[in-house]
């Protein structure tokens, strides 16, 4: 059996077990039908079946459970992991653009492409192993490059872009780097111990997107939207800490604890007439004065 089949095995049963819990007749049926249509055979015995969900297991890092009550199959939520779905994520869309020929048909891609993403796996390496890395860096509003020493802590993912918070050797500051402005990368073998106090979760907990402010404290922001954008915002909340506070015909209502960024007010202006910032006042008159500004630029 190739390598391939097995693996599109593995998906096609996880992605049933993903729909609901089901028996093994299900499955059976489901990875029958997979086969009709794509013209393979994916069906396996229940012997193997038992095999199968161990090797789920290592590589998915994810649990499916028999429920000998109901005689059904399912994944333990527990195991889930934002990385377990993202793997899953990826394999859908591999999949997807692997079933059949001329795919680009049918199938719409965004024209836009940001660079770095062939950094992900040395630096996930270099993280690993708490080895420094050297590269050469360019920000948006410079037109020279430097070369950076750093420490790498973690990579985040912001807006379809990728980003390694690491310390940087020149001043021995936390700094966040976009991998599309990176190059040259070249892992050093020389380590570092990466502080045991440091979290990725808690550094960005109260921040909208990549810039974590050195000073000040989070604040509690409400926003009011029309019961329409409200769905939206509802379904893709904005931050973790997002509660829904009103939830009628008359608007959406939701309340927020984060720092006051750059990149959280380009998200409310992003939102349009579809928004207002009901507090706290200082984001309220920030907000006034962008729109201000804008429609001075059109007398």
């Amino acid at each position: 059996m190739s390598d391939r089949k097995t693996v599109l095995r593995y998906f096609h049963i996880l992605n049933r077990l993903r729909k609901s819990p089901a028996s093994f007749k299900e499955i059976d049926a489901y990875l029958s039908q997979q086969s009709e249509w794509q013209d393979e055979n994916y069906q396996v015995s229940k012997r193997q079946f038992g095999r199968i969900l161990k090797d789920i297991k290592s590589i998915f890092e994810l649990d499916i459970d028999y429920d000998a009550r109901r005689d059904v199959y399912c994944i333990d939520e527990e195991s889930e992991s934002d990385i377990t779905n993202r793997r899953l994520e990826a394999l859908d869309t591999f999949h997807a653009l692997k079933v059949g020929k001329d795919t680009s048909k049918i199938i719409h891609f965004e024209k836009r492409h940001p660079q770095g993403s062939e950094y992900l796996m040395p630096l996930i390496q270099a993280i690993k192993r708490e080895a420094r890395v050297q590269f050469t860096y360019q920000k948006f509003w410079d037109n020279f490059f430097t070369t950076r020493t750093v420490e790498p802590y973690a990579l985040k993912e912001f807006k379809n872009r990728w980003y390694l918070v690491a310390k940087d050797k020149k001043d021995d500051k936390i700094k966040t780097f976009g991998l599309d402005r990176l190059s040259n990368l070249i892992l050093s073998d020389m380590k570092f111990a990466t502080p045991e106090t440091f979290s990725v979760d808690n550094y960005f907990q109260h921040c909208f997107g990549i810039i974590t402010p050195d000073t000040g404290e989070p604040e509690e922001v409400v926003l009011s939207f029309p019961p329409q954008q409200g769905k939206y915002v509802k379904t893709m909340p904005m931050h973790e800490s997002q509660e829904v506070l009103v939830d009628d015909e008359k608007e959406v209502r939701i309340c927020l604890k984060l720092f006051l960024t750059y990149d959280f007010l380009l998200e409310i202006l992003s939102h349009g007439d579809n928004v207002k910032v009901v507090s706290p006042d200082k984001l309220v008159n920030q907000i006034k004065d962008v729109y201000q500004n804008a429609l001075n630029q059109y007398k």
